[in-house]
């Protein structure tokens, strides 16, 4: 366990910011590896695009609480915040941020299949879809959090 508090003590010098940043980084290297092995291409824009798998909101959030449970304690109010932080993000990511990437898939089939308001001035770019998670990725993103905070 001292190698991992060692080699993270050189990032910020704060061990749980820095096991929720590697955590975070984690995530996002996994998802160009993902998309790899999926879809045969590198998309480098998925480093520090949101959603998609896992979800590094999930794996920060979880790994930041985690750490803090392992330093401060589970009965201490630093965990009990960073433990509310977790959940609500995590309810954001399933739901919110969810459901906004469902509604600009809709808007651009619109923006692509309307033929009377095909001006430019009206659809200058899509919108970007990929901003929230399926139930899964986010399930994903926390069990990547967590063997963060354990193993470091």
């Amino acid at each position: 366990m001292s190698f991992f508090r060692n080699y993270t003590d050189w990032l910020t010098g704060n061990y749980i910011l820095n096991v929720a940043i590697l955590a975070f980084l984690t995530a996002q290297l996994a998802k160009i590896v993902i998309e790899l092995l999926v879809h045969k291409k590198i998309s480098f824009s998925r480093i520090m695009g949101s959603g998609g798998m896992p979800s590094s909101h999930a794996a920060t959030v979880v790994a930041l609480a985690t750490s803090v449970g392992g330093i401060c304690g589970t009965g201490s109010p630093e965990f009990a915040i960073a433990v509310i932080f977790a959940l609500v993000v995590m309810y954001d990511a399933l739901n919110i941020r969810r459901a906004a990437g469902e509604q600009a898939k809709r808007i651009n089939y619109l923006m692509q299949n309307w033929q009377h308001v095909n001006t430019p001035e009206a659809f200058e770019r899509q919108l970007k879809e990929l901003l929230g998670h399926t139930p899964f990725q986010v399930l994903v993103g926390a069990l990547l959090g967590l063997a963060f905070g354990l193993l470091m």
